[in-house]
């Protein structure tokens, strides 16, 4: 049994299992304004697993189509395939089974979701390769993790509305905004590897300048869905409330002082993504 949670334990440390946190709010937030404020027992169950499904097989994914660059990495070498702790047999089988968590729970929800499910694997697995041929690979990530509201969306009411697109537009530029900050601690490795990102395209303090940018769209389309639901006024303080933490998150980096990415990257978004579905759900309680 040891053996069994220990391996189960390397898997996660290989995904990064806890960042599940950063969509998985907003798919439930979205799913809540979709079912009117109620529980959406039937659905959410599956709505989790989809989630994370697809997650696990794009992080999956992506550690093996950036094993070699990982071990040429000094941040990255330590990761689970580089140093052999996983073997790539080992993690295509966990991407299949991942995929197929994914598919099934599609297939559970409505025959919408299970159609759209091989196109979501599409998007989020082929993230992986953006990075070799676009700067705006950050952009990539967002759209793969904006899937999310949309997915949660169409497994309550099976069909697309214009709430979610708000919602899914503002995970994209929220990820765009805080992997851009990531991808400051690489530049020069990107550089030299020939691989892209804004801060390798543009300098850090000129990708910063457009992650702060990205970060007030991202607000702007928050607030704009207030709009389009049921929402009590409240959701414009949790709205509020975000932006506050995107300051701060911008407080702790700077061109010249990257010791608190992971900070900025972990801790505060974390917040930001919990934080924004307690009050979608208080607002939609009071409404």
């Amino acid at each position: 049994m040891r053996t069994l949670v220990d391996r189960a334990l390397v898997y996660g440390r290989m995904i990064k299992f806890s960042h599940s946190v950063f969509a998985l709010p907003f798919a439930l937030a979205s799913a809540a304004v979709a079912a009117n404020g109620r529980v959406p027992w039937r659905e959410l169950p599956w709505i989790v697993v989809a989630m994370i499904g697809a997650r696990s097989a794009a992080m999956g994914f992506n550690r093996l189509a950036d094993q070699a660059i990982d071990a040429r990495n000094p941040r990255t070498a330590g990761r689970e395939l580089p140093r052999g702790a996983l073997s790539r047999g080992e993690v295509w089988m966990f991407v299949g089974v991942s995929a197929l968590a994914l598919i099934g729970a599609a297939a559970m929800l409505n025959p919408l979701c299970l159609l759209l499910s091989p196109v979501a694997l599409l998007v989020v697995m082929g993230y992986s390769y953006t990075k070799r041929f676009t700067s705006l690979s950050h952009l990539v990530l967002g759209l793969a993790l904006s899937i999310a509201p949309v997915g949660a969306w169409l497994a309550v009411r099976g069909r697309f509305d214009v709430a979610p697109i708000f919602l899914a537009l503002a995970v994209l530029a929220w990820v765009a905004g805080f992997d851009t900050i990531y991808s400051c601690q690489d530049v020069d490795f990107d550089r030299r590897e020939g691989l892209r990102s804004l801060p390798a395209l543009l300098g850090i303090p000129r990708a910063l300048t457009v992650s702060r940018v990205l970060h007030v769209a991202a607000v702007i389309l928050l607030a704009a869905l207030y709009t389009r639901a049921p929402l009590h006024p409240v959701y414009l303080v949790g709205v509020g409330a975000v932006a506050v933490l995107l300051v701060y998150e911008h407080s702790l980096v700077s061109a010249d002082d990257l010791s608190r990415v992971d900070a900025a990257f972990f801790t505060v978004n974390g917040w930001i993504s919990v934080g924004y579905l307690v009050f979608t759900v208080l607002a939609l309680r009071l409404a």
